[in-house]
């Protein structure tokens, strides 16, 4: 009977043989693994698509910039003259009036655009008294007059030249509003006051207001009108809107951090609306929006942008606003890529605790139906023997993919291990087959995807294209800034992860100076 030396001598000797009969095994014929990944339902390509965003800027024009514009092309001088209104009293009459106007007031308040100034000039009469002037004079000055004829007679032919001083003031209002074929309609309206006054002419009192005023009238009212012709007939509005819209449509190459694809912002405008003029005391503010299709292309693109021929028009908008909304398609290579380091390298369970090992070696990801299918090339090996038996097998995972919005992560829910991969360990067997719940709690747990890369390139790309909106330039500032980014929604094809982002801005645009 062999001694208990000699029996534990041959279990070692015949231990140390299997052991290196199956690592030469591993080595010199792999175990059987299951690579064949299991078949993936085809996905229609996702179609280009568009998301609508939405630019809405205030310009608030300042009313001294309103003053300085107006006070460089108002007249500064009105003239008239005054048919004879004594033709018996004066001969070679000539009567007429020179205002200069001070200057410009600009008021406002809700609605209304007030602009002011004051006026200060000379009625001049200048002539011959007539022959008959005593006659007439003694006519009118009647019983209280009775001398008034009698000193006349001496006179005939004698120069006059009577001046009296004309005092007062014009104010002009304005109620602006925008139509929809991109004209400004202003509605004025002036008044005119004249400081009563008189000039007496061979006794006879003439007076300034009644002399004056319908004249000056009827002079301001043709300016007037002339203003507001050329103000309802000029496509100042349209041309600047048209300047910009064609600004607008574009493609924008995107600032693209190393390793990431190069990328284009495909901005098309579609609509244009507007408010009416909103009016305060310090500025004018006109608030114009357009609203565009935008998406993101792999190549620069030559968008087609038609200006529309009618302006919406909108109920107020307080509030410049930026709303871009974007598509972002990302290949699966890159996800493939940006994943592999998340898990490759990674040993379940990570406490070391059960009777086995499970290392994941590569990771690939792959689109079927409505789910992503994760294979994984992993090394497992038990840990409880002195022989640490292990095997490499590619198991396939399946799950329903998820956007965390507040975490910017696409997460796998309600994973679960091809049942055909269960068998893929080999010869772990019972203590594979118990690694497959860990293997699954873990990926549920671990296989993430990292979306905020994503998010911080798209918010820096898109803050680089608004920069080009953002000017400062002779009394014309622009402001845009973006403050937030969201991701709101997820779409995939077999080879594309379609990632959708929402930006949020503002702009508004300060004018202290308009142009000459």
């Amino acid at each position: 009977m062999p001694s208990l030396r000699t029996i534990v001598i041959a279990v070692a000797v015949l231990g140390v043989s299997f052991a290196g009969a199956t690592l030469a095994m591993q080595t010199l014929w792999p175990a059987p693994v299951t690579e064949g990944r299991p078949a993936l339902v085809e996905i229609a390509p996702l179609t280009q698509v568009t998301r609508t965003s939405v630019i809405i800027t205030p310009a608030a024009i300042s009313l001294s910039a309103i003053r300085e514009a107006m006070e460089a092309n108002a007249p500064r001088d009105l003239s008239g003259k005054r048919d004879n209104p004594f033709t018996q009293l004066l001969s070679n009459a000539d009567i007429g009036w020179t205002i200069s106007r001070g200057p410009l007031a600009v008021s406002g308040r809700p609605g209304t655009l007030a602009v002011s100034t004051v006026l200060n000039g000379t009625l001049r009469a200048t002539g011959q008294i007539a022959s008959r002037a005593g006659n007439v004079a003694g006519a009118i000055g009647g019983l209280f007059s009775e001398n008034l004829g009698k000193g006349m007679q001496g006179l005939t032919g004698k120069a006059i030249d009577q001046r009296a001083d004309i005092r007062g003031n014009v104010t002009i209002s304005a109620r602006p509003a925008l139509t929809s074929n991109w004209r400004l309609e202003p509605n004025l309206t002036a008044q005119v006051a004249i400081a009563d006054a008189a000039l007496s002419i061979v006794g006879v009192k003439l007076s300034v207001t009644n002399e004056v005023k319908p004249l000056l009238d009827r002079q301001v009212g043709e300016q007037v009108a002339a203003l507001q012709a050329r103000l309802r007939n000029d496509p100042f509005i349209e041309q600047a809107a048209r300047r910009e819209w064609a600004k607008m449509c574009r493609s924008i190459p995107l600032g693209v951090s190393s390793g990431m694809p190069k990328l284009w912002l495909e901005v098309r405008p579609t609509r244009a609306f507007a408010a009416q003029p909103r009016i305060d005391a310090v500025n004018v503010t006109l608030t114009i929006g357009v609203q565009a299709e935008t998406r993101i292309t792999p190549a620069e693109s030559k968008p087609s942008c038609p200006f529309p021929a009618t302006l919406d028009l909108v109920p107020p908008m307080q509030q410049g606003r930026v709303n871009i909304a974007v598509p972002i398609d990302v290949p699966f290579t890159e996800i493939n890529r940006l994943l592999e380091p998340q898990l490759a390298g990674k040993t379940f369970p990570e406490d070391k605790s059960g009777p086995f090992e499970v290392t994941i070696r590569r990771v690939s990801l792959a689109a079927s139906g409505n789910r992503l299918l994760i294979s994984l090339r992993v090394k497992a090996r038990e840990t409880k023997s002195w022989f640490g038996l292990g095997s490499e097998a590619t198991v396939h995972v399946w799950g329903k993919p998820q956007l965390d919005r507040e975490r910017q992560i696409l997460r796998l829910t309600d994973t679960a291990i091809d049942v055909e991969s269960e068998a893929a360990f080999g010869l772990l067997g019972a203590a594979a087959r118990a690694a497959v719940p860990y293997l699954e709690s873990a990926l549920a747990e671990h296989a993430a995807i990292d979306l905020k890369p994503f998010a911080a390139n798209a918010r820096k790309s898109i803050e680089a294209a608004l920069a080009d909106f953002r000017m400062s330039g002779e009394g014309v500032r622009v402001d845009t800034a973006v403050t937030d980014l969201r991701l709101v929604g997820i779409e995939f094809d077999s080879r594309t992860l379609r990632i959708i982002a929402e930006v949020d801005g503002t702009t508004q645009v300060a004018i202290t100076a308009l142009p000459k």
